[in-house]
């Protein structure tokens, strides 16, 4: 028998009236870990905002991002 889903996971990947979104949130939307994403907020790579104590990222910040990657000139091995 199947397990059941986790019904915020399944929910907030299809979401797209969420305007914020956690580190967690943009991580997984990108397919990338959690570090990883911290360390490109961190950086300035991915915008972020706070919100009080807490940082998210908007949601239109992920395919900025994605974008930008796309347009960046290849780096030499």
């Amino acid at each position: 028998m199947a397990e059941p889903r986790d019904l915020a996971t399944t929910s907030e990947r299809s979401d797209p009236s969420l305007v914020l979104l956690t580190v967690e949130e943009a991580a997984r939307r990108l397919r990338i870990g959690r570090t990883t994403c911290f360390r490109l907020v961190l950086a300035g790579e991915i915008e972020s905002v706070t919100v009080g104590r807490l940082r998210r990222v908007p949601a239109d910040a992920v395919p900025a991002y994605v974008t930008k990657l796309r347009h960046r000139p290849a780096q030499a091995a």
